[in-house]
């Protein structure tokens, strides 16, 4: 007996003679799983235990994985969701869209119980499912459509009214699309067909609304500004338009359409500032629902105009939201590979440098690395300040250059993140483009050419270069280029790069040559689907969540409520084929900060829209490399082992002592290996050595081991522990002790580390009593 027919007799049979099993859900084919969800959902109130069962892990499979329907299928679930009236008096609508749009054969004749459950849905008055409802209601016929379109028109707006207009003109299966990609309360769906919204871009009539909208909205937020409108903070557009507008700029962000760009520069703004001296917005909604549009589809002038807003928008809150919501655009644009790194020149010349008259004085905007600086000069000679006449007669153009400089800063930071985020997709790009658009773009040029890349000169022979110490290669315009990567090189090539990077003192944007790589290791090869690499340690769960979604990983807060004092932290990677799942839960308290317990690392491959749990081995190195990465950050700096001032006793201090002088991750080698190059020439130097996992710093008082890893202290002879608590910004600025020690790659733990050895190789000096107190015991 198959699975699937068990589980059919389960649903089925008042008096069942067997017992449900987990494991026959996960045998069933995806067609297999579309023939039972009908009956499942069709069910209500399960008979029996077995047959509830069997009917919540159907219902569970059917949102996580992509069911296919038979036109039988999909003619039953319209009957269960007709049935279903009766007992649950509601209908999920989006269900039986979805199953339409995911039927393997003609379409069955569906009007009577569309028509049905339209007007079961339009006497309740809810509308909860307003895309679902009309893609329903199409397949009812033009009367019933009417009525729905009629309803949901009332108080819509005009923008509102005109999206509804040409929905009216799509076909079934476009209607269907867009409730497919609209999930209006629908908690029984699978996840969103991957092409959903790919198909409504490729409508011509939507299209066409879509710049229309958009270009109502700038309009309406123009006219606002103008005075021609009045002003009512946050009631620019009604719900029904937001939502239209939402759809719009999608279906435009998808398209990467070129008119774009200049519409946003007008809408944004338009949309974030009051007209008025006051700190309102014309429209939070609007703004937070193009944001939402731009995690879907981002692009670069997207993210920039995004991130321009965010420092000029006078609401208070606002810029939080947007700080959280650009983290998770930021991840999504480094996967989108083919418009990621597309940059304007802004009118800059080739070494990175626009210049701007003002009667006797210039203005100069000066890219330097990854930021943007306005400076003023006469006849040649630098100013301190912005001269009073230029303030005076000038404002405008202050203003205008100083927004540019920000403006230049928040692309540069797009491009940064968007070429680290490349690594997970093995991003390839044509030689041609490449030396054009980023190796001598008079912007990208800065980040670009600190970065060590590969130009394949012949088919299979990678030449790394490094811009900024070498000339470009001779290649064909369509060879390819892509960042290097130590996972792809060899150990002496990474050390030969490592030690060119130090004696010429070049800065990466972020860490290359020093990055960390992972490999599976053996016990990950025995446990074979997951790694504990990372598992058992404790950790401040609130700093961890904020590295969330700072690094675009999605997570649920945890608190002790149903199903919420464990999670999985996910992460899509690898052009959104592959996802890595971070386990961890709740576990203690330190007073009213809660500890979370980190556990095991997950990977999932996307099959048929659906995730599908895989063996590690299976997962591309880079991917693999690229999210164990991230989950050492994780750890390494929200672990409390690395909590100077840990005093608590019991379980959590035993992990406290074992893991903050534990052996060296691979962030913590790599820190070990950039302290070999960096020591020699510090003027602490013959003060300093490394000895394992420890540096080793030889005061006049007493010697120190400062643990590469938690940067936790150890006094000799007798190893008692020395606290030591920064000061607050002290120690983690990339700069070292004094904010002069060179350092190849930005890591607060390093800057810190050499802070405390610099402190304690002239401990004799050393003026905090509680620091003194500590050394005094033992010397």
């Amino acid at each position: 007996m198959t699975a699937a027919t068990r589980l059919t007799r389960l649903l089925n049979d008042p008096e069942p003679t067997e017992e449900f099993r987990y494991e026959d859900v996960a045998r069933l084919s995806d067609q297999e799983l579309g023939d039972l969800l009908p009956t499942a959902y069709g069910l209500g109130r399960a008979p029996t235990y077995p047959a509830t069962l069997a009917r919540h892990a159907v219902e569970d499979a059917g949102r996580e994985r992509q069911p296919r329907y038979t036109p039988e299928a999909c003619r039953r679930m319209f009957e269960a969701l007709l049935a279903g009236t009766r007992v649950r008096d509601w209908a999920d609508l989006t269900l039986g869209a979805g199953a339409l749009v995911r039927c393997t054969g003609p379409w069955p004749e569906l009007s009577a119980p569309a028509r049905a459950l339209a007007e079961f849905i339009l006497a309740k008055d809810d509308l909860r499912q307003p895309y679902a409802l009309l893609a329903v209601a199409g397949l009812a016929g033009e009367e019933t459509l009417r009525a729905v379109t009629d309803r949901l028109g009332r108080d819509a707006g005009p923008v509102g009214l005109a999206e509804l207009a040409v929905i009216t003109r799509l076909t079934d299966a476009e209607r269907m699309l867009l409730s497919e990609a609209e999930r209006d309360y629908s908690f029984t769906s699978p996840p969103p067909h991957p092409d959903a919204w790919r198909g409504i871009a490729d409508s011509p009539a939507y299209a066409e609304f879509a710049r229309a909208a958009l270009g109502e909205a700038a309009d309406r937020a123009d006219a606002l500004h103008a005075g021609k409108i009045p002003y009512r903070a946050d009631k620019a557009f009604t719900d029904r338009e937001v939502a239209a507008l939402g759809h719009a700029a999608r279906v435009a962000l998808l398209r990467d359409e070129p008119w774009l760009p200049a519409l946003l520069d007008r809408l944004l703004p338009g949309i974030t500032l009051a007209p008025t001296a006051a700190r309102t917005v014309p429209s939070q909604a609007l703004l937070y629902e193009l944001a939402r549009a731009a995690q879907d589809f981002p692009t670069p002038e997207m993210v920039t105009a995004l991130r321009h807003v965010r420092t000029t928008v006078r609401h208070a809150g606002v810029p939080k939201q947007l700080a959280k919501m650009l983290k998770k655009i930021d991840a999504a644009l480094a996967e989108r590979t083919d418009v990621a790194l597309r940059l304007p020149a802004l009118g800059f010349e080739g070494d990175g440098v626009l210049r701007r008259e003002a009667g006797e004085y210039a203005a100069v905007v000066r890219v330097d690395g990854t930021t943007a600086e306005l400076t003023w000069e006469k006849d040649g000679r630098p100013l301190r300040a912005v001269p009073a006449p230029v303030r005076r007669d000038h404002p405008d153009l202050v203003k205008e250059l100083r927004d540019l400089a920000k403006r230049v800063g928040s692309q540069l930071a797009t491009l940064v993140r968007a070429l680290e985020g490349g690594y997970t997709v093995d991003a390839v790009h044509p030689y041609g483009w490449w030396r054009t658009g980023l190796a001598t773009h008079p912007l990208a040029r800065s980040v670009v050419r600190r970065l060590i890349w590969e130009v394949e000169i012949v088919p299979g022979d990678w030449r790394p270069v490094l811009p900024e110490t070498d000339d470009l290669p001779d290649a064909p315009e369509d060879a390819a280029v892509r960042l290097w990567h130590p996972l792809r090189s060899d150990p002496d090539a990474v050390r030969a790069w490592r030690d060119l990077l130090t004696e010429r003192r070049i800065r990466q944007p972020f860490k290359q040559a020093f990055r960390e790589i992972y490999l599976l290791t053996p016990a990950e090869e025995t446990t074979r689907t997951y790694s504990n690499r990372f598992a058992a340690h404790l950790v401040h769960y609130r700093r961890m969540f904020a590295l969330f979604r700072a690094r675009g990983w999605r997570s649920n807060l945890l608190g002790h409520w149903s199903d919420g004092e464990q999670d999985g932290a996910v992460r899509t990677l690898g052009a959104g084929e592959w996802q890595v799942r971070f386990l961890h839960s709740l576990a203690d308290w330190d007073g009213d900060e809660p500890l979370a317990s980190t556990d095991q690392v997950r990977f999932s491959r996307r099959v048929e829209g659906a995730w599908r749990e895989a063996p590690l081995a299976e997962v591309p190195p880079l991917v693999f490399s690229e999210a164990m990465r991230d989950v050492d950050l994780f750890v390494g700096v929200t672990s409390v082992a690395a909590d100077p001032e840990w005093a608590d006793g019991g379980p959590v201090r035993a992990y406290w002592e074992r893991a903050g002088f534990a052996e060296l991750t691979a962030s913590a080698e790599a820190r070990r290996d950039a302290l070999g190059r960096i020591l020699p020439r510090l003027k602490i130097a013959g003060r300093c050595s490394l000895d394992g996992r420890f540096l080793v710093v030889r005061g006049e008082l007493r010697t120190y081991r400062i643990h590469l890893g938690s940067a936790n202290i150890l006094m000799e002879p007798d190893d008692s522990y020395l606290c030591i608590v920064p000061a607050r910004g002290k120690g983690a600025d990339g700069k070292g002790a004094d904010g002069k020690v060179f350092l190849p790659f930005e890591d607060e733990r390093l800057s810190l580390i050499l802070s405390k050895a610099f402190l304690l190789a002239d401990d004799t000096r050393i003026t905090d009593a509680s620091i003194l107190a500590q050394i005094g015991r033992g010397a």
